[in-house]
């Protein structure tokens, strides 16, 4: 089994520890979102699983091997941390032969990555002309070349018009599919929610979550019901004998708290209420991720008051 395991890992910089005592294993045949406030550690983590910095203490592998050991790694793990790596007088077919012929992959495989990533029209063009969002096309190719079991991405959605985002949520589900590890890192709460099946937070170092993304909203955010009836009063009766708090909105939509929209039509069938809207309120990732999160941010604002004239 192809996973990345991090094990008691822990990076300082001078009296600043970046990652502190970090344990957690990434699987295969899923989207793991790795998420967590600026400064939390994601980009230090990211670099020490590959073998870009050195850990102070604890370890950081692939596979059970450190990235350093692997021989033609891009067969092993694909990466994108920075989007202006290429240098930008080569061109985009150029970039990716020179990183296919240093792993040994044959030139046909460059040809399929840019036809895959929308590049096979512009591959002759010089990167510095690329736009932000195709230069990150072409670190995702770069990811890709190797068609490796491993793949990590740092805000791969970054600079991607609306037919790019949609184009790289299916490249990771299908790359979950086909039972690859895959390990994404972004700060957009309702982009990584669409893609995602288990999520890694760390804040200032530490990790505070690492769960299936839907139990990591469930726990965090209350569930509601949101219904309306033509008997307001006898929902209410109905509700507080059943223990259920709710409330009413001007427009006689009604409100259950705590509460499954399940249970609460069962009642309401059992008891002949007329329904005429009956939906769950469902939790955000947004929701959840900032009520965990929300004293673990290095950097914070505060609301400006407006001054009396």
């Amino acid at each position: 089994m192809t996973s990345i395991d991090v094990q008691d890992l822990t990076k300082e910089f001078g009296s600043k520890r970046a990652v502190d005592h970090l344990t957690f294993s990434v699987l295969p045949g899923r989207v793991t979102g790795f998420l967590g406030p600026n400064g939390a550690g994601k980009s230090t983590t990211l670099r020490l699983v590959l073998g870009l910095d050195r850990p102070t203490s604890g370890t950081a592998t692939v596979g059970g091997r450190a990235y350093a050991t692997l021989d033609e790694p891009l067969r092993h793990v694909g990466a994108l941390l920075d989007a202006q790596a290429p240098h930008g007088s080569r061109t985009a077919r150029d970039h990716l032969r020179a990183l296919a012929v240093s792993n040994r992959i044959g030139p046909g495989r460059v040809d399929e990555v840019l036809e895959e990533t929308g590049l096979a029209s512009v591959a002759r063009r010089r990167v510095k002309t690329y736009s932000l969002g195709m230069r990150q096309r072409l670190g995702i190719a770069a990811a890709l070349l190797g068609d490796p079991p491993v793949v990590l991405l740092d805000e791969p959605s970054n600079g991607l018009d609306p037919e790019g985002i949609i184009w790289i949520r299916e490249v990771l589900r299908r790359l979950a599919r086909e039972g690859r590890t895959v390990l994404v890192s972004s700060h957009l709460m309702n982009e990584t929610a669409s893609f995602a099946d288990h999520l890694v937070v760390l804040g200032r170092g530490r990790l505070l979550a690492d769960t299936p993304m839907r139990d990591f909203i469930e726990a965090r955010v209350e569930p509601r019901v949101r219904m309306r009836t033509t008997d307001g009063p006898a929902l209410r009766g109905l509700l507080a004998r059943h223990g259920y708090e709710a409330s009413e909105d001007d427009e006689g939509r009604w409100t259950v708290h705590r509460a499954r929209v399940e249970d609460i039509g069962t009642l309401a069938s059992g008891a002949g209420l007329p329904i005429l809207e009956l939906a769950a309120e469902e939790g955000t990732l947004e929701q959840a991720y900032l009520d965990l999160t929300a004293s673990e941010a290095e950097f914070t604002t505060t609301p400006v008051q407006p001054q009396e004239a």
